[in-house]
Formats: structure tokens, C-alpha cells, sequence
């Protein structure tokens, strides 16, 4: 059967600020995420992988990079497009709380509400649309490695959004749990490339702290 761990990459500085990043905005790792990338590292070290896959995003493919070169095992590492972060048009570079009030709806229905998110105003991407590329993806991936761990490194939410359309959560519960924090890891076993289980949900205890609002989204 096939593992994937999913990795959403280490903190940055937007992420401290309360910014939204996206698929077009970026900004570097903090000094503490690269301990806590070591830290995550130790944990994997634990499981023989046969590939890791990242989005091409910076904070996301530094975050992969640093993965492998902590890792005592050979890995490839592979950057595809269908693992970056939902592109949130207009929002991206604004902090949380000017999102809140130039586009209120956009922001509820992102955040809570995703069945009835609308992206049109703000010239972003769906739910919908991003289960169209990272799911054929991910399959594709299933089918390859039948028998294998693969580590895929991405952002949260649209990992954590990808990981529940997996396992079959509808989409106006998607968000019900919660989002994912810096440098964690969820892993979703699966024996046809079809059906996933969840083995584990955002488990962050190698980093060895407590986390706070800016660690999650």
C-alpha cells in the first residue's frame, strides 16, 4: 500500500504577520523554521521513502530541499505545479485583517464556509478547481509507488483542503477541523490509489512547541 506524508513547509515571515501568501506571493523561511525543518527531519528519518514531491514555491521547495539534506537516505525530489498554494488573486500580500474588510464574504467562505466560497471578485482559484489538479496528481503518484512512503511538501490549505477531498469529506464540512500548522505532518495510507485513511493529522510533537495562531491555516 502507498503512505504519503504530507509536509506544509515551515514558517515564513508572512505567516508571522498574518499575510496571505498564496500561489503568486512569497516570503523566507524565519530562522527557527530551519531547527524545526532538522526536528522533522529526525522524526521521517524513521520511514524509508522512495520520492518526495514539493510545490515550486519558495517557501515550500526550501522546505523540501532542506528535508532531503537533513534525511539520511537518498532522495529525488521532484517540483510540480499542481501542489502550490490556492492562488487567492486579490488577497495575496494582504494582511488578514485589511482581507477582512475590502472583501468579508471572500474571507468566510475561504475560512469556514468553502461550499459557498466565491473567488470570481477576487480573481482567485475554487475548491473545485484545485481538487481538479492536485487530485488527478496525487492518484497518478498512488499508482506508481503502490507499495511505497512518498513525502509531498505544500502549503495548508490547500493541503489540508486536497487531504479531506481524499478522504471523501464533503465540502462544506472541509474546514470543520481545522487547518494544519508550520512543518507538520499528516499521513493518508491508501491500498488502490482510490480510498485514503488517515493515519495521522497534523502531528507537529517533534517540534517540541506550543503553537500558536500563526502556526495554522
Amino acid at each position: 500500500m502507498t503512505k504519503l506524508f504530507f509536509i506544509r513547509h515551515g514558517k515564513t515571515e508572512w505567516n508571522l504577520a498574518g499575510r496571505y501568501q498564496g500561489a503568486c506571493g512569497d516570503s523566507p523561511l524565519l530562522p527557527q523554521s530551519y531547527r524545526e525543518i532538522e526536528d522533522l527531519a529526525k522524526y521521517l528519518n524513521d520511514f524509508k521513502f522512495a520520492k518526495i514531491y514539493c510545490s515550486p514555491i519558495r517557501r515550500a521547495k526550501v522546505t523540501a530541499q532542506q528535508i532531503v539534506a537533513n534525511l539520511n537516505q537518498p532522495l529525488k525530489l521532484e517540483a510540480d505545479v499542481a501542489f502550490q498554494e490556492f492562488n487567492l488573486g486579490k488577497m495575496e500580500g494582504m494582511k488578514f485583517t485589511d482581507v477582512a474588510k475590502k472583501y468579508p464574504a471572500q474571507l468566510d467562505g475561504f475560512r469556514h464556509h468553502p461550499d459557498k466560497y466565491d473567488p470570481t471578485e477576487i480573481e482567485g482559484e475554487s475548491f473545485p478547481e484545485l481538487f481538479a489538479r492536485m487530485t488527478p496528481k496525487i492518484k497518478a503518484i498512488c499508482q506508481r509507488y503502490p507499495n511505497d512512503n512518498i513525502l509531498i511538501v505544500g502549503h495548508g490549505a490547500a493541503l489540508c483542503a486536497e487531504i479531506r477531498h481524499l478522504m471523501g469529506v464533503p465540502l462544506d464540512k472541509i474546514r470543520a477541523k481545522g487547518g494544519l500548522a508550520n512543518t507538520s505532518t499528516t499521513i493518508l495510507e491508501t491500498k488502490d490509489g482510490q480510498n485514503f485513511k488517515c493515519l495521522a493529522w497534523n502531528k507537529t510533537d517533534y517540534l517540541n512547541k506550543e503553537l500558536d495562531a500563526s502556526d495554522i491555516v
